[in-house]
């Protein structure tokens, strides 16, 4: 088996840590991305960090942009569809996100974590092909931890088709364009304005 596939373990692993152990929300991020860093560099990816800023076709950035900002917006007209907990301003307060955590935390996983997760997902673990790909059901399966107790079983696995299909997309639009801006720029829509409707959502 390839060796770059134990990559995804350190920051599952992180996660998981992140969230049941330490029961903290920056922890689990900063931890995620530093579990990101170990598996490359233990793994020694060859892949140019000049490629989450490449783009040949303007229209793929802009399509992006546009098709992932609706996330938010739809999780926000929606929201009652989804069964999000009744305690989830508890729950993200007792993972340490509070009114003065907020903007920083929304600020740093909608500028940070797309380039973390594109340069990983889509640069060192991703694939050309165009049918759909392991790597977009490893790149949606995380998510499940993050999710779990906040929403129903049904709409977490609404969530993971979502999300493989993001993947799967996210790899098509590298595949066309050359390159991940366009991804980048349409990830960090999509966590921007999933986090702005969850605070809005749970003020």
């Amino acid at each position: 088996m390839n060796k770059k596939w134990f990559a995804p373990i350190p920051p599952y692993l992180a996660v998981w840590a992140g969230l049941f152990l330490l029961k903290n929300a920056w922890l689990a991020l900063i931890c995620f991305h530093l579990a990101v860093l170990f598996s490359l560099l233990v793994l020694r990816s060859d892949v140019p960090v000049e490629i989450l800023f490449k783009s040949k076709y303007k229209k793929w950035a802009i399509a992006s942009v546009i098709l992932c900002g609706l996330s938010g917006i739809n999780l926000y007209f929606f929201w009652n569809m989804f069964g999000v907990a009744n305690t989830l301003l508890l729950q993200l307060k007792s993972l340490g996100l509070n009114s003065s955590s907020w903007l920083p935390f929304i600020i740093y996983f909608s500028l940070v974590n797309p380039l973390v997760e594109e340069y990983f997902w889509r640069g060192f673990l991703g694939d050309a092909t165009n049918t759909l790909y392991i790597g977009d059901f490893i790149f949606a399966g995380y998510h499940a931890l993050i999710l779990w107790g906040r929403i129903p079983l049904l709409s977490i696995l609404f969530a993971l088709v979502f999300l493989v299909t993001a993947g799967w997309l996210w790899r098509q639009i590298r595949r066309e364009d050359e390159g991940l801006l366009a991804p980048v720029l349409g990830h960090m829509t999509a966590d921007f304005t999933i986090l702005v409707c969850i605070l809005v959502k749970t003020l």
